[in-house]
């Protein structure tokens, strides 16, 4: 078997748990707040993390080193986290990870203030593409743009801000460091904005299973995207990754009635050309490897 193929087995696992968490999302918000369900992740997060690290020899890897820089990536991933659990439990589940696809066009754009890389020419061009894929996708002025989509929109934003800060990280910190201060501080800011009304609810029974799903799944997703970055070039996984949104619009039509709606598609594959732009070989590594690689 090639690695080219072990890349593409990854990807399928990638593909389930993303799909599989945008459906627990949208379960478990029948019953909780984003926040609710973030801490709850959060806290499973935590006990796996843990668990896998000292399974694995590696808890000296945890050091409280680079505590802002730690804080500023988990809390635009927070923040990218709410807007996508927002998103799968009201905006169609399609367009929802159309949208998202333009995570790594936000880290071409943001890389110069987080990183101090300049915008290329080429960049440019795989802003616009991804820009005209947005505006196909969401349609203004011809649909109603609803909270749904603009929450989709805007976690592509934190979740684009996280590639950055999460590179930054890596130059210095280990995986499993960067793991375990995600959950352990989206434990906080999770309990802290769920608490914050006086009114902290407890999963129901029925709950627990998705809130679970969530949290493995994101874990999973992680494992499997590294995993087929590390056997074939981004320029080969990340369109491999555009199945995704095929895969999750037939969901949402099986699961909850959605219509399949074509433009979705276009702006979708518009937005995939733009990333591939971005990913192609020049001078300077491009700033984001993939669409999902935030999302966790």
């Amino acid at each position: 078997m090639t690695d080219t193929l072990r890349a593409g087995l990854w990807m399928i696992g990638a593909i389930v748990s993303f799909s599989s968490m945008a459906v627990a999302g949208r379960e478990a918000a029948t019953s909780l707040d984003t926040f609710e369900i973030l801490f709850y992740r959060s806290v499973i997060g935590v006990v796996v993390v843990v668990a896998v690290a000292a399974a694995m020899g590696r808890l000296a890897e945890i050091r409280a080193r680079r505590m802002g820089l730690h804080a500023a990536r988990n809390l635009a991933h927070f923040g990218g986290q709410n807007l996508w659990l927002y998103a799968v439990a009201t905006a169609p589940l399609a367009q929802v990870f159309a949208l998202e696809f333009t995570t790594p066009i936000w880290a071409l754009l943001l890389a110069p203030l987080i990183l101090g890389e300049r915008i290329t020419r080429q960049g440019l061009v795989a802003a616009l593409f991804g820009f005209a894929g947005v505006l196909i996708v969401a349609r203004p002025g011809l649909t109603e743009i609803t909270p749904g989509l603009a929450a989709a929109a805007g976690c592509a934003i934190g979740f684009g801000l996280t590639a950055l800060f999460t590179r930054r990280l890596t130059r210095t910190e280990s995986v499993t460091a960067i793991l375990f201060w995600l959950t352990v501080m989206q434990t906080g800011f999770g309990l802290a904005f769920a608490a914050a009304d006086g009114d902290l609810a407890l999963p129901p029974a029925e709950a627990l299973p998705w809130v679970a799903i969530i949290a493995l799944a994101g874990l999973l997703a992680h494992l499997c995207l590294t995993m087929a970055l590390s056997l074939a070039p981004a320029a080969v996984v990340m369109p491999v990754d555009f199945v995704r949104l095929p895969v999750i619009a037939l969901v949402g039509m099986a699961l909850y009635g959605e219509a399949l709606d074509l433009l979705v598609f276009v702006g979708g594959a518009v937005i995939v050309a733009a990333n591939w732009i971005n990913l192609r070989p020049r001078k300077s590594p491009p700033v984001a490897a993939g669409p999902g690689i935030a999302n966790l």
